[in-house]
């Protein structure tokens, strides 16, 4: 018997060890490290949400396209922003429907009106209810939680602990089987400590030069792995500058499609200074990037 334990995903035996997990994200295009990989492993077994914090565009996002991707489930994917409230977040009533029914009603009961408008013909599902009732595996991507309201983030505590939802009007709706779920963070506010117990954590920094230099091979076809080398090794040391907007893994591959679109196969300052601004967004950044390689204005 093995050592090792099959995890039901719903495909066939996807998620059997830490290091199975990291070469299917890689079969998936996502290059991950060894601390990722064994987090996704201790989520699929323990069936704990994941929060994935750091920067922006370091892959959180990707991390859970990619398993959903390498599992075979669903992705549902909740976005995230400042005033997202329950009704689009977890569910509602659709009420032009329930008026026009109304009004076409022959009863004279109110009451038996009032009681046909709320049921399922009438409920319109949102993220959250979606992934507690889906009858298949699902990954569900929580984005940008950070930008909850403390009122709204309070909603998830319910859901990520026992995973099911009360609605009044049809009871209790328990989830068949729990979702896998990955929340991602920009840190851009510290998150309470309730939501922080349900979940597993993963820190997703920059990753190194040569892993780096690893993704840019693998997503930009045609590039030499010279050039790759070069790319990460310019855009570390941009990140070890005090920029305003550090570049994020996905502007780091938007550059090298740029390099390869131009035919560019080795770097030089003029290049450099170029293609700057798909790296770096701020003028500042920009001026200070270029003082501090030491390659001239143009």
């Amino acid at each position: 018997m093995s050592d090792t334990t099959v995890i039901d995903t719903g495909s066939t035996e996807a998620l059997v060890s830490a290091g199975q997990v990291r070469q299917a994200l890689a079969e998936q295009g996502y290059l991950s490290d060894a601390a990722t990989a064994n987090i996704v492993y201790i989520a699929a077994a323990l069936q704990k949400p994941v929060l994935v914090e750091g920067p922006a565009g370091t892959g959180k996002t990707e991390l859970a396209k990619a398993v959903a991707a390498m599992t075979g489930a669903r992705l549902i994917r909740l976005q995230c922003y400042e005033g997202l409230d329950e009704s689009r977040a977890l569910y509602e009533w659709d009420y032009r429907k329930q008026l026009l029914a109304i009004q076409a009603s022959e009863s004279s009961a109110a009451q038996d009106r009032t009681a046909d408008v709320f049921s399922e013909e009438f409920l319109l599902e949102r993220p959250l209810l979606a992934a507690i009732r889906a009858e298949g595996p699902v990954v569900l991507l929580i984005d940008e939680v950070d930008q909850l309201d403390v009122e709204t983030e309070a909603l998830l505590l319910e859901i990520l602990s026992d995973f099911q939802v009360s609605i009044p009007e049809l009871g209790t709706v328990a989830a068949a089987q729990r979702p896998l779920v990955f929340l991602t963070s920009n840190n851009n506010r510290e998150l309470s400590e309730a939501l922080k117990r349900r979940c597993l954590f993963l820190h997703m920094g920059y990753p190194d030069m040569d892993r780096e230099r690893d993704i840019v091979a693998s997503r930009v076809p045609g590039i030499s792995d010279f050039l790759a080398g070069q790319i990460s090794a310019t855009v570390g040391s941009l990140r070890a500058m005090e920029l305003k907007k550090s570049p994020s893994v996905s502007e780091t591959l938007d550059w090298a499609r740029t390099l390869a679109l131009f035919g560019i196969e080795e770097l030089d300052a003029g290049a450099v200074v170029e293609h700057l601004p798909v790296l770096l967004k701020h003028r500042s950044d920009i001026e200070r990037a270029t003082a501090e390689l030491g390659i001239g204005g143009s």
